[in-house]
Order: C-alpha cells, then sequence, then structure tokens
C-alpha cells in the first residue's frame, strides 16, 4: 500500500477541538533550562508519588503540568522550533523526574520516542504539523504493543484502505499513556507488512482505553488496552515508521535510553531513601557494639558498594547518550551498532541497580521499613515492572557477540 502526500489543510483534521490544549506549552531554550524545569517538577511530583501510588491515583493534574512544561517538545528539532536537547540531557531529565514518580516518566516515554519517528516522515506537511503539536504541549499516547502475538513482532492490528481513506482495526495492551493523551499513536500493518504509526484522536469514534492495567508496580501508569473498531482515518495521520528500521538509525538506541534512564531514576530514588531512613529511623543490630545504626560496618559497606553501582549505572548512561548524539551526526551501521550497544551496556547497570537499591532499603532498614507508612515497597515493584519491558539477558547476548564476535545487534526498538 502506498500513501500518498498529505496537504497541510488534512493534517489539520487530524486535530479534533478536544485535542487543543487550552494554551500553547513552554518552548524551551535549551539543555540546562530542561534539566532545571525537570528539577522543579520533580519536586513537586516526589511530595505525592506515595499516595498515588498507594491509592492508585491517577497523575492528570501532574501530567497537565508536565506537558504544558515543555519537556514533551524537548527533542523536538530546531528547524522546526524546538530546542533539540541531547539525549545526554535526555537521559537526565527522565532520570530526575523517575527518581520523583517513575509512572509520570513513564507516561512521557513513548511520546519522546515517538517524537524521533517523526524524523522519518518524507510528507514535509504531516512532520512539521506533528512537531508543532509536540511543541504546543499536545501529548502523543501509546498503542503499540500486543499481547496475543507469539513474539512481540506478531502484530494483529491492521490498518486497511478503503477508498481514499484507511480503516484501522485490532487490539493493543502496555499501552502507557493512551488513557492521557490528545493523540495516540496506534501500530498497524498494511497490507504490504509495513508498520505504521496512524496518530489517532483520543475522542475518535471507534477508539476506546479501558483502564485494566493491574500490575504490581508502576500503578498509575494506565498501561491498560485500547481498542479500536473499524476507526477511520485520512493519509494526513498516517506516519510511516517503519522508516526508522528500514534504513539504519539510532532509533532503538534513543527509545532504550529512555528506559535506561527511568531504571537509574528509580535506583537514585531507592539509594537517596536508604541512607536517610538508615540514618534516622533504623536501629543497630545488637550485635555491633553501636548506638547508631549507621555506624554498622556492614551498613556502611553496603552503602559504599550501592553508591558505587549507581555512579557506574550513572556514567554509564551518560556515556551512552554521547555515543547517541554522535551517531545522529552520521548514522551508520557502525555508529548506529555502537549506540545500540553503549545502551545495552547502560540497560544491564540501570535493571541491576534499580532492582538491587530496592531490596537493599529494607534489608538495611529493618522490619520497620516495610510498614505500609511509608511504602517503600513500590520503588521496588516500581523497578522489578519496568525493567521487564526487555531482557536483560538478552542485552548480555548482543554485548558478548558484538565484541567477541563482531556481530552487529539487531535493528529494533528493543537495542
Amino acid at each position: 500500500m502506498t500513501i500518498r502526500s498529505a496537504g497541510p489543510e488534512t493534517v489539520q483534521d487530524a486535530f479534533p477541538a478536544r485535542a487543543k490544549i487550552p494554551e500553547p506549552a513552554h518552548i524551551l531554550r535549551d539543555d540546562a533550562e530542561a534539566i532545571a524545569i525537570a528539577h522543579a517538577l520533580a519536586e513537586d511530583f516526589a511530595k505525592g508519588a506515595a499516595e498515588r501510588d498507594r491509592e492508585r491515583r491517577l497523575p492528570f493534574a501532574e501530567l497537565d503540568r508536565f506537558s504544558q512544561s515543555g519537556l514533551w517538545g524537548m527533542t523536538v528539532p530546531r528547524a522546526y522550533g524546538g530546542a533539540a536537547v541531547s539525549y545526554v540531557t535526555v537521559a537526565k531529565v527522565f532520570a530526575i523526574l523517575a527518581a520523583a514518580d517513575a509512572s509520570i516518566a513513564q507516561i512521557a516515554q513513548n511520546h519522546v520516542s515517538l517524537v524521533d519517528i517523526l524524523r522519518f516522515d518524507p510528507v514535509e506537511a504531516r512532520k512539521s504539523r506533528y512537531y508543532q503539536a509536540a511543541l504546543e504541549g499536545v501529548r502523543f499516547g501509546n498503542a503499540l504493543s500486543e499481547k496475543s502475538g507469539k513474539t512481540i513482532f506478531d502484530m494483529k492490528t491492521r490498518l486497511i484502505r478503503k477508498g481514499d481513506r484507511f480503516i484501522v482495526t485490532g487490539q493493543k495492551f502496555y499501552c502507557t499513556g493512551a488513557l492521557f493523551a490528545h493523540i495516540v499513536p496506534v501500530l498497524a500493518i498494511d497490507e504490504a507488512g509495513k508498520g505504521h504509526m496512524v496518530m489517532v484522536p483520543r475522542d475518535a469514534p471507534g477508539l476506546s482505553v479501558i483502564d485494566d492495567w493491574n500490575g504490581v508496580g508502576q500503578r498509575t501508569t494506565a498501561s491498560g488496552t485500547v481498542i479500536l473498531a473499524d476507526v477511520d482515518v485520512t493519509e494526513s495521520q498516517i506516519v510511516p515508521s517503519h522508516l526508522a528500521f528500514d534504513q539504519v538509525s539510532v532509533h532503538g538506541a534513543v527509545a532504550q535510553i529512555i528506559q535506561a534512564a527511568i531504571d537509574a531514576g528509580i535506583a537514585r530514588r531507592a539509594f537517596e531513601e536508604t541512607v536517610t531512613f538508615v540514618r534516622q529511623s533504623a536501629r543497630p543490630w545488637v550485635d555491633s557494639g553501636q548506638d547508631r545504626a549507621s555506624d554498622d560496618v556492614y551498613s556502611i559497606q553496603a552503602i559504599a558498594d550501592l553508591q558505587i553501582r549507581l555512579h557506574a549505572a550513572e556514567a554509564v548512561l551518560e556515556r551512552g547518550g554521547e555515543v547517541i548524539d554522535a551517531g545522529l551526526l552520521e548514522e551508520t551501521a557502525e555508529t548506529v551498532a555502537e549506540a545500540s550497544i553503549a545502551i545495552a551496556e547502560a540497560k544491564v547497570l540501570t535493571t541491576e541497580i534499580s532492582l538491587l537499591a530496592g531490596e537493599k532499603l529494607f534489608e538495611l532498614g529493618g522490619s520497620r521499613s516495610v510498614l505500609s507508612t511509608y511504602n517503600f515497597d513500590r520503588l521496588w515493584r516500581d523497578a522489578r515492572t519496568h525493567t521487564l519491558h526487555d531482557p536483560v539477558r538478552w542485552k548480555f547476548h548482543a554485548i558478548g557477540n558484538y565484541y567477541l564476535n563482531g556481530i552487529k545487534p539487531p535493528r529494533h526498538s528493543w537495542l
């Protein structure tokens, strides 16, 4: 199936009144401003994070502040009015926000990844309009994955031509952000077997978003079901996302660095909570001979180990951002492979430290740290849930095969 060029007037038609925000979002100037805004939002979001998780209270108001801050448009290219911040900065922003509330950070995860997909769209009018939407504060959700197929690549959702229009039909799951979105990007397969991102307005007839997410962690992401019952769309809404993978590109690494950054943020929060709790609330073990838990020699050693691992993960994550930024200057088979491997290394370390830090919080905090008053278990639950996005055991395979046998990793959103 060939998707024809779209005129600017039909691109506008893809945005119904409800998808228009009350006023345009802030436009970022540079990387420093993005990081400063992330810190300010994080201070606010952290205050209610435990209660939102405990009550499963969805963060609608918080997301409005988040998307109006300009951070959802931080990677829009300068040629389209954006700040085009580096991926070192993208990783820092997501880590800062995830340390405050990992669910809120994850809700923006696919939006920022999808903004990168737009650069492969050959239709200038469509690309420009969606870049502008991101700058204005329009939130792109996510209806990408399905849970019924044999593998993640076994997609049943279809894009079918009906004269001059198209019909999308199928069912999605793990749809983080769809419930909060203005536009729900739907990954659908055309009659030629190619994947397209169909930008469906949240209130489009035939689109249903079901809040049936009941995961043990990331409880307020609303990562549930999206059903598409013969949703009618125009070519102005169809972004040929397969182009990001039909050619060599760092898009897979872009998608992955956000994942790793969220895990690094969870680890940072768990580590800081551990240090505070051991200093202020934990009791020394009777055989330690100490008056304070913070003077326990085994606790001191454990904190040192956690800090070293966390610093290592954060350093490798930052290096991964630098490799992506370098790869974007010249995307070749080698630079793309280097970016994927660099982020795979970061993903291994951020996964390990996020899980370990969540566990050590209880071990070093002692029995009182498990009281529901603190809700510390959300940190381990969030880490365990989010790190399941793609298996770290296959990161080791990709890394080892690359360095030992010179085999480049596959090109997809999971590497």
